[in-house]
């Protein structure tokens, strides 16, 4: 007897029931990568179809797999586009892009056909579910229950009904196809008394024409190994490890090395694979493998996952469930006296109605961690849950005695109940909202207090705000949380107390508005509020009542930024008769408005320019879901922000706990604030329940206002849940009303998905693309950003969930590819952010579930791109931004310039800059010629290799700058010619200055890459010289083009270019090589680091600021005795490049000399015929011609005075 026989007894090694599928496997024809064939109908003797018996696994157990392409618009799967059969358990695929790929050799217009029969355990009347990307349809017993042939996603289909009886089967089969992006299907199904479930895998089975090969496959207990066994004796092991491998979810996962012991192959794998994946063993057909002594064909077939790893952040390592998350929590409203309740608390699953005394609780559940979490320490779904313990009040509290109990939740997802010794103490709903509760009442004696928590959270069977929760995980949805997710505690509190401080900055008149909010204070209570600086020295104070907004003194404030996150602690008192209650609260003072910078809507912070550069945050962690295993998570998270260059994070969807948002801003981070999303747009929503998610909305807010780092809110994201335009604009004016003093974003995505369209509120027009990105222009009310894009993915083995990847988005191999990706991506942006954009949203910045788009793995252990090229480029943008201003350079006054190459040296090979010392360099070989109006030269070029540059920039491409030139044109060109250009880092000129042809039309033209030029169309050829300027304004982002003194043209631009290469004469750039040569003659080449007027334009072409250059002379004079005279003794060192004239001119005579060379000197001593001289001074008279002008210069020198007698 065979060991894949013995083991098939039902129970493997270690007494764990199998699996229904065990093993088959065949694969017929891929079309991709290497082609395998149909497997024989036995393998050393092995029947290829064997019947199950009682002591043998059902080998038959799964369904038919086939692969397809497919093609719009009708998505048909026919024989002829059949790319591969494989064999598959079951309909609960987080992921197929992977499988896809891996099975047709494409991700898009793809299709799947599954086929079988089907067999229930249980007799009723049945109905399917079906929830995918993208369109599906069911046949059951040759019956057509679904039919959704749609291109869209994530929308679940319900099907007709159909009776089943027990143990029978039915055939079936289920159809779909992939067009673009994600792709993921799940099949459940209900009936009475069975609650709706995935079809598992035992229902189904494989056709009965379908031949498959005896094998089984199982990954060992680490995740690290894998054990195929097969009917008989293995061969052909040792150098197999180029030709198997696994596929987990769709992604390839490498096999280091194989070997074999009878009739079991074992392979080493590269990583190890997680509990919950979905392995599959596919052998190539091509290596040595033999079963029986018979050569083994390709194989492609499910393995059994017998793994136990699980991927967890590194704080889980230290994890305590009997003390988690241990700091107070709760930084804008602290006390001294409070006790932590999060730990070991009871708990019980239950049913729908069950009170607590209808439950036992035979389980220990970690607070405050999702019932579905690991780290809860129970990780299944529960719609109806309680939680118990008990609690001692401590003495020194005085509770009962003047001071009051306080239990408090950082939040319960959704609705929770509280008992205190059997007495409710109060109700609360909201998922994402802290809530507190007085149970002084309801507290019997000084011993152990009952506590008790009732929770019900169904995610998708009521209509609430759930975020990216789901019941039925996959795609860009995730696993829920359900329950006490947040920190509880309790605290002692006066009988009058404070119930929140909250505070708004106003930098610009140094106060904060503040208020002070106590609803169990009375009409005579007051409040004092100081405001302390870092060192504790008091800076402001103010007092009054509560509940009236008070103006707190913060004069010459230190302002909070992410680059200085300067807080100031503000100290609050509450006095009510003998009630007295302090707490201690924070101020950051910051400003962020959106205001027209140049006449766009932009956004400030502290009024000036900034970009919002930004990741999106969904905060999930694979051990705790919504809440990390420890604190320091979150400052992970935050300093992974800063590491990376962004100034901003977008949370998306989700509420934090406030240390979150407390180290957000002591570690300067700034937020947008997504409002939980729910289905609000569904059939059968009640108004009920769209009222209270924007009550929930309001109440969101009305507990984070105090926050500095969140800079806005976002009420939709791409129309999930928006159920008409009218009332979204209206929602978005309320929560405008409602915190004035913070951006509102309100649609994000208006351009995409679900979106009603643009209601036209808010401050900010938000696109979404991916990858993008998005460049949305701003309007007369708004500024624009862009939402969300990227979402280039890179797997990494062993730090991944199960399920695969869903990102349609970019799949790179390794992290020089991903970071390649990144940075040429946001590169992008620079521009855009100089001009108009003021915000953009990467997604994301780790991997969540199936989403594998993250900086970071999913566990928080891997960054997966080179953090120093995302710091720049990401800094790049930051910086193009702050450069926008009102306040515009207003560059080098009058008309001298910053750069004048007059070109009438008439020979050689350099041209001299009078102006700013750029000398520029002949390449190839240009002529010299008569210059513009016969005055001076000019340079000749070939148009094929003739060429001036400067050694480095001389314009500074980013801001305003002006170029002009003479030119003459001697032949048509058929591209482009160029007469003054400047290269680039980009590989690409930072400006063009040219003639050429624009789409058939011959024009001189103004321009640099990516934006459009300004033309004036003539045809200049053999008719003489021009005169040809270019004005980029930075000021009003604009190219203007002149011609003879007069504007012709003019276009709209973004930005500009970091100036980095030479400036060039005669020829351009691009794509890193030297283009576009001039044929023809150049002139009197000019160029000025600010936008020339029209006038001023004219003054150039004129010839007017040149400046008489001067010739350079070295003079010294010194008086001196000879006998008992006093002489003054004069040198003249010629150190110009020209012949000089030269004369000595002093109070005791003059000499002049003629012809002194460079380099050369003329001397003379003057006698004063007297014994001694006062101080005084000489002048030298240099004469001199300099590029055809003739020029005269004086220096003068000092001597001292002398006695000679």
């Amino acid at each position: 007897m065979s060991r894949l026989t013995a083991l098939a007894r039902g129970v493997r090694p270690g007494g764990r029931t199998m699996a229904a599928v065990v093993a088959t496997a065949l694969t017929i024809p891929l079309g991709v990568g290497v082609a395998v064939a149909a497997a024989p109908s036995s393998a050393g003797g092995a029947t290829g179809a064997v019947a199950p018996t009682a002591d043998q696994p059902d080998l038959r157990a799964g369904l038919k797999g086939d692969y397809f392409v497919t093609t719009t618009p009708d998505w048909q799967l026919t024989d002829a586009n059949l790319k591969a059969t494989v064999i598959d358990r079951q309909i609960d695929f987080g992921s197929l892009t992977g499988t896809f790929e891996d099975l047709t050799g494409r991700s898009e217009q793809t299709g799947a056909r599954w086929t079988g029969s089907i067999t229930p355990e249980k007799s009723g009347t049945y109905t399917f579910y079906a929830k995918g990307d993208n369109g599906m349809r069911l046949w059951v017993d040759g019956k057509q229950l679904l039919d959704h042939w749609v291109n869209d996603w994530e929308i679940e289909q319900k099907s007709t009904t159909i009776t089943l009886e027990a143990g029978k089967s039915y055939s079936f089969r289920m159809d779909m196809f992939q067009a673009t992006g994600g792709a993921n299907m799940h099949l459940s199904w209900s009936t009475d008394g069975l609650e709706k479930q995935v079809v598992p895998a035992s229902a189904f089975s494989l056709p009965e024409d379908y031949d498959s090969f005896p094998a089984f496959g199982e990954v060992d207990e680490d995740g690290t190994g894998l054990d195929v066994t097969f009917a008989d004796e293995v061969g052909g092991a040792d150098d197999l490890a180029d030709h198997v491998r696994l596929t987990v979810d769709g992604t390839s996962w490498p096999i280091d090395a194989t070997s074999a012991s009878g009739d079991v192959l074992h392979a080493d794998l590269a990583a190890a694979i997680s509990r919950g994946d979905d392995p599959r063993f596919v052998y190539d057909g091509e290596g040595d493998l033999t079963v029986g002594g018979e050569a083994v064909p390709a194989l492609n077939f499910p393995v059994e996952n017998s793994s136990t790893y699980r991927i967890t952040t590194p704080w889980a390592d230290d994890f305590d469930k009997d003390a988690p998350l241990p700091e107070y929590p709760r930084p804008q409203l602290t006390r001294d006296d409070w006790q932590n309740l999060n730990g070991q608390w009871d708990f019980a699953g239950a049913e729908a109605g069950d009170t607590p005394a209808d439950v036992s609780y035979d389980e220990k559940i970690t607070v405050p961690y999702a019932v579905e979490s690991q780290l809860s320490g129970i990780e299944r779904r529960e719609d109806h849950m309680f939680y118990h313990r008990t609690v001692e009040v401590p003495e020194g509290w005085d509770v009962g005695d003047g001071n009051r109990l306080m239990l408090n939740f950082g939040a319960v997802d959704y609705a929770a109940t509280v008992w205190v010794n059997g007495t409710q103490v109060g109700t609360h709903e909201g998922g994402y909202t802290a809530f507190s509760m007085d149970i002084t009442d309801a507290l019997q004696g000084t011993g152990p207090q009952d506590v008790v928590v009732g929770v019900v959270d169904t995610t998708d069977g009521t209509k609430q705000a759930v975020g990216k929760q789901t019941n039925n995980p996959g795609g860009i949805f995730y696993t829920p949380t359900s329950g006490i997710w947040q920190t509880v505690w309790m605290e002692p509190v006066p009988t009058a107390s404070v119930d929140a401080v909250q505070t708004t900055p106003d930098i610009d008149d140094g106060t904060v508005a503040l208020t002070v909010k106590s609803a169990s204070a009375s009409d005579d209570a007051t409040v004092t509020a100081v405001a302390r600086d870092k060192d504790g020295d008091e800076v402001g104070t103010v007092s009054g009542a509560p509940g009236e907004e008070l103006t707190l003194p913060v004069p010459d404030a230190h302002l909070w930024s992410p680059d200085d996150p300067y807080l100031y602690d503000v100290d609050v008192t509450l006095t009510d008769g003998a009630a007295s209650d302090s707490v201690g609260s924070y101020v950051g003072m910051r400003k962020i408005q959106v205001t027209k910078v140049n006449g766009v809507n932009r956004v400030q912070l502290n009024n000036k320019t900034t970009f919002l550069m930004s990741t999106l945050d969904q905060g999930f962690w694979p051990d705790g879901l919504y809440t990390p295993a420890s604190d320091e998570a979150y400052k992970f998270d935050i300093q992974a922000h800063k590491d990376l260059g962004f100034n901003t994070l977008r949370k998306h969807i989700k509420v934090e706990p406030a240390r979150f948002y407390y180290h957000a801003d002591q570690m300067g981070l700034m937020i947008w604030q997504d409002m939980p999303s729910g289905w609000f747009n569904d059939a059968g929503v009640t108004a009920q329940a769209r009222q209270t998610w924007e009550a929930q909305n309001h109440e969101i807010i009305e507990q984070h206002k105090s926050v500095p780092s969140i800079i806005g809110w976002v009420t939709f994201n791409e129309g999930w849940g928006e159920w008409n335009l009218t009332d979204t604009g209206r929602i978005i004016k309320s929560v405008k009303a409602q915190d004035p003093s913070r951006l509102v974003d309100g649609h994000s995505g208006v351009n995409c998905c679900s979106s009603k369209g643009d209601s036209g509120q808010g401050d900010m027009i938000d696109y979404h693309q991916y990858t993008g990105p998005a460049f949305p222009k701003p309007d007369a009310t708004r500024a624009a950003m862009d939402g969300e894009h990227g979402g280039f993915s890179l797997s990494v083995l062993g730090h991944m969930w199960p399920g695969g990847s869903v990102n349609p988005y970019g799949e790179v191999t390794d992290k020089a590819s991903l970071t390649k990706a990144y940075v040429q991506n946001t590169e992008a942006l620079v521009r855009p952010a100089q001009c108009y954009l003021s915000g953009s949203v990467y997604t994301e910045i780790s991997d969540v579930e199936g989403e594998l788009n993250g900086f970071y793995t999913y566990d928080r252990k891997v960054l997966k791109m080179d953090g120093d090229q995302v710091r720049d480029v990401n800094q790049k943008v930051i910086a193009a931004a702050e450069r926008t201003s009102d306040d515009v350079d207003p560059g080098t006054p009058g008309l001298k310039g910053t750069g004048w190459w007059n070109l009438d040296e008439g020979s050689g090979t350099t041209a001299k800059d009078s102006v700013g010392g750029a000398t520029a360099t002949a390449v190839g070989n240009p002529q010299w010629v008569a210059g513009h109006g016969g005055a001076g030269s000019a340079v000749k070029l070939d148009g094929t290799k003739d060429a001036f540059a400067t050694k480095g920039p001389v314009v500074d491409t980013q801001n305003s700058y002006s170029v002009s030139a003479w030119v003459q044109l001697d032949k048509k060109v058929n591209n482009w010619a160029t007469i003054a250009a400047q290269d680039d880092a980009t590989g690409n000129s930072a400006f063009y200055l040219q003639y050429g042809n624009d789409n058939g039309k011959n024009v001189f033209a103004f321009s640099y890459e990516g934006e459009p030029r300004a033309t004036y169309e003539v045809d200049p050829v053999g008719k003489g010289w021009y005169h040809v300027t270019g004005v980029r304004d930075s000021a009003t982002n604009t190219l203007t083009l002149y011609v003879n003194g007069k504007q012709v043209g003019q276009s709209s631009v973004c930005g500009g270019f970091d100036p980095s290469g030479p400036l060039t004469i005669g020829r351009g750039e691009w794509h890193g090589n030297p283009v576009d040569y001039w044929p023809g003659s150049i002139d009197d080449v000019r160029t000025f680091d600010r936008a020339l007027s029209a006038d001023e334009v004219v003054d150039v072409m004129n010839g007017e600021g040149a400046e008489t250059p001067d010739l350079s002379v070295d003079v010294t004079a010194v008086g001196r005795c000879v006998g008992q005279n006093a002489y003054v003794a004069v040198r003249a060192t010629n150190t110009d490049d020209v012949v000089q004239g030269l004369r000595l001119q002093t109070p005791f005579g003059s000499k002049t000399m003629a012809g002194v060379a460079p380099g050369k000197s003329a001397s003379q001593s003057f006698n004063s015929r007297a014994g001694s001289i006062e101080g005084g001074s000489v002048t030298v008279t240099a004469t001199g011609t300099v590029d055809g002008q003739d020029v005269t210069t004086d220096v003068t020198a000092d001597y001292d005075a002398v006695s000679c007698r």
